[in-house]
C-alpha cells in the first residue's frame, strides 16, 4: 500500500474534527509552533502565555520537578522550566498536559480508567526511551500518550464507546479498528490522526499514531526520514505496549506476534533484549 497523499490527510483531518468534535489546536501550542520557526524565541512570552493557565502553569512545573528529569535545583517559575527543557520538549510537556486538561478523568469513569491506564503507559515509554536508539524521551511520552488519544475523543462522543472498548478488550488492534468502523464509522487511530494533525503535532508523529495498528504498511514506508521516524514511534510504541503489557497484566501484547519482527527490525533489537527491558525497573515520573 502506498503512502497515502498529505493533502488529503489534511482533508480527512479537518473533516474528523467537525463530525467528531475533536477540540482545536489550543493557542498555546500554536504559539509554541511560532516560536520554534523563529529565529530567536522569546522564552518570556510562551511563559506569559502558560502562567495565564494556573492549572497548566502549575501542571508544568511540578512536572520538570519530578524525579524523572532528576534536576540538582528545582525550577520554581514557568520560565525556569521552559529554559531547562529547551522549547521542543517543552512543546512536548505542554501538549501532554493539555491533552489531559481537554478530556478530563473526572468526566466519566471510563475516562478516568483510559487516562489511568495512558499514563502508566507513558512512565514505560519515559523509562525505556534512554535505553532504545534514536528515541528522544520526550517524543516517546508525547506519542505513547496521543497514540490512543483517539479514544479519549470516542468516549466523549459516543455513549457506547466504554462498553464498548471493555467488550473487546484483549483483541489485536487491527480487528478492534474495524470493529470501529463498522459500529461508529471511526476508528480510533484515525480520530487519534486528525486530532494530532490539528494540535500541529510533528509530520513523523501524526503518521505513526495513523499507523499504529497497521504494521504491514508502517514497514513498508518510502525510505525517506519522514517514515523512518514514523516507523520509529510506530515500533517503539509496540514495544512500550508489550513491556507494560507483560508487566502489569501478565500476558502478551495482542499485537506483539504480528509485531515482533518489525519491531526487532526496526529498533535494531532481539527477544533478549526484550527480556532485559521487561525486568527492569527504572526511575519514573510524567
Amino acid at each position: 500500500m502506498a503512502a497515502q497523499d498529505p493533502a488529503r490527510l489534511e482533508s480527512e483531518a479537518e473533516s474528523s474534527a467537525r463530525e467528531v468534535g475533536i477540540p482545536p489546536c489550543p493557542a498555546i501550542l500554536a504559539r509554541f509552533q511560532e516560536q520554534m520557526a523563529s529565529d530567536e524565541p522569546d522564552l518570556r512570552a510562551l511563559a506569559r502565555l502558560i502562567g495565564s493557565d494556573v492549572g497548566l502553569s502549575a501542571a508544568l512545573v511540578k512536572t520538570v520537578n519530578a524525579p524523572f528529569y532528576g534536576l540538582s535545583r528545582k525550577a520554581t517559575t514557568v520560565q525556569g522550566a521552559l529554559s531547562i527543557l529547551g522549547l521542543r520538549t517543552s512543546a512536548n510537556l505542554v501538549a501532554r498536559l493539555l491533552l489531559l486538561q481537554a478530556f478530563p478523568e473526572e468526566n466519566s469513569a471510563a475516562m478516568a480508567r483510559f487516562w489511568a491506564q495512558s499514563l502508566r503507559m507513558v512512565d514505560t515509554a519515559l523509562e525505556l526511551a534512554p535505553l532504545v536508539d534514536g528515541i528522544r524521551p520526550d517524543e516517546a511520552a508525547t506519542y505513547v500518550l496521543f497514540r490512543d488519544s483517539g479514544m479519549a475523543v470516542m468516549l466523549r462522543r459516543f455513549a457506547e464507546y466504554g462498553d464498548f472498548t471493555c467488550r473487546y478488550a484483549g483483541r489485536a488492534g487491527k480487528d478492534l479498528a474495524v470493529e470501529e468502523e463498522g459500529r461508529f464509522h471511526y476508528s480510533h487511530a484515525r480520530v487519534g490522526h486528525s486530532l494530532a494533525r490539528g494540535w500541529q503535532l510533528a509530520d513523523s508523529m501524526c503518521r505513526a499514531i495513523l499507523l499504529h495498528h497497521d504494521i504491514e504498511v508502517a514497514q513498508q514506508g518510502g525510505g525517506g526520514d519522514f517514515d523512518r521516524d514514523a516507523r520509529r514511534l510506530v515500533a517503539f510504541g509496540l514495544l512500550t505496549e508489550q513491556v507494560y503489557t507483560l508487566r502489569d497484566e501478565r500476558r502478551l501484547c495482542p499485537d506483539w506476534k504480528a509485531a515482533e519482527g518489525f519491531v526487532f527490525d526496526t529498533l535494531g533489537m532481539d527477544a533478549e533484549d526484550t527480556v532485559a527491558l521487561i525486568g527492569r525497573h527504572g526511575v519514573r515520573g510524567h
